[in-house]
């Protein structure tokens, strides 16, 4: 039966093409006095010699002698009932035996062991993991997985923990199929996407003996939405009056004699290349751009904001010239406050970052959450609380 995305599923009779169970002590030796045409996979047992299928077949007769003559006592022990959505993987001696069942099983005593493997549908879910599409947005995925076994002995032979190494193949599989999207696309395409899941998952599975019929992704939460675009010329209004206030008197024209810029011009510097400094100007002291983007806060800060956030920053700016210097952020009563130094009680997170990632975080270049796991930002203190920093960064538009 084909499925939406074209995939043919597996007959679930495969393993009917296995002889059904024996009570003879003959017919489980039939790898090495009449062997079979193929085999039952790549587990199959190699051609024995002689002596060895000698020895093997002494061995089962003494136990199949040994069970009648303990008979009936030891078929409380040696029948099994397999029913018809089970097979029974016997061992014997060491060597693999064609699937049993269904129906009435005999086993012998001492040197037979044996697996039960259950073919009906069975299900499980990828837990929800973090992970970033292709446009920087930062989602928690899962997944729902069906799957059955079309052929039992592959799955003994192949792999220990069936449904381990399954969910971690759907987990790689949905991990590498993500990232290669955008996150309008993953909402806007999710059948899209789980059909190839399932193929690409019965890729690898399909040599275990295993069948996925069914992969349903879930998008359980956009943690954080897609970055934005490098901020240009097009500045909202309130960051360009930062920029100008404290970055504008330090920007001149690249053009040689031009004057400087006048109060209401704002020229965008190349990052690239430098700015020219002032013709005829002398050394001068200025504060540093931390302190005047953390001090232009004050306005925006409000009740309402230290309701939504409430909690106390303080902020370990590394300067270009190497110095560190120190500033607060309490959001914890009042309209909150913003300045210098450290704050009066404990904060509730520590962050660390240089002077030029504060100034692309305020400027919304850079998202908290980005910064965080680029490296460029260092918290101390409980994570979920430093990322309410977002709403702070919102207050400013």
């Amino acid at each position: 039966m084909l499925s939406r995305s074209g995939y043919r599923a597996l007959p679930l009779g495969d393993f009917d093409r296995f002889q059904q169970s024996s009570f003879g002590f003959l017919g489980s030796q039939k790898g090495c006095l009449s062997p079979e045409r193929g085999g039952v996979g790549p587990g199959a047992d190699a051609p024995q010699s002689w002596p060895s299928c000698l020895c093997h077949g002494l061995i089962s007769f003494l136990g199949f002698l040994l069970l009648l003559i303990t008979f009936p006592v030891s078929g409380w022990f040696a029948l099994k009932i397999v029913p018809a959505y089970e097979r029974m993987i016997v061992f014997r001696l060491g060597r693999i035996r064609t699937p049993q069942g269904p129906g009435m099983v005999l086993l012998l005593p001492f040197i037979d062991s044996f697996q039960r493997v259950d073919l009906r549908t069975r299900a499980f879910n990828v837990p929800p993991c973090k992970l970033a599409s292709k446009d920087g947005a930062v989602l928690s995925v899962g997944a729902d997985v069906q799957f059955r076994i079309w052929d039992p002995v592959l799955s003994v032979m192949t792999v220990k923990d069936l449904n381990t190494a399954t969910r971690m193949t759907a987990q790689n599989a949905m991990t590498k199929a993500l990232l290669k999207r955008p996150l309008r696309e993953i909402q806007m395409e999710k059948l899209k996407i789980s059909d190839q899941l399932l193929l690409e998952i019965n890729d690898v599975t399909r040599a275990w003996g295993l069948e996925v019929d069914r992969v349903e992704l879930a998008v359980e939460a956009v943690l954080q939405p897609p970055q934005d675009s490098p901020a240009g010329p097009s500045l909202d209004s309130t960051l360009q009056q930062l920029a100008l206030h404290f970055l504008g008197g330090s920007m001149s024209s690249v053009a040689g004699g031009a004057s400087p810029l006048g109060p209401d011009t704002l020229e965008m510097v190349s990052e690239a290349e430098p700015p020219a400094p002032h013709v005829g100007a002398g050394p001068t002291l200025k504060q540093p751009v931390a302190e005047g983007l953390l001090t232009a806060l004050q306005p925006f800060l409000s009740e309402a904001l230290v309701s939504q956030v409430g909690a106390c920053y303080q902020f370990n700016v590394t300067l270009p010239s190497g110095t560190q210097s120190t500033y607060f952020l309490d959001l914890t009563t009042g309209q909150g406050s913003v300045g210098h130094g450290v704050p009066n009680g404990i904060p509730d997170v520590v962050v660390e970052m240089a002077e030029a990632d504060l100034r692309a975080l305020l400027c919304r270049e850079l998202r908290p959450l980005g910064a965080y796991m680029s490296g460029r930002l260092k918290v101390k203190g409980d994570l979920a609380v430093a990322m309410k920093l977002e709403a702070v960064l919102r207050a400013l538009k």
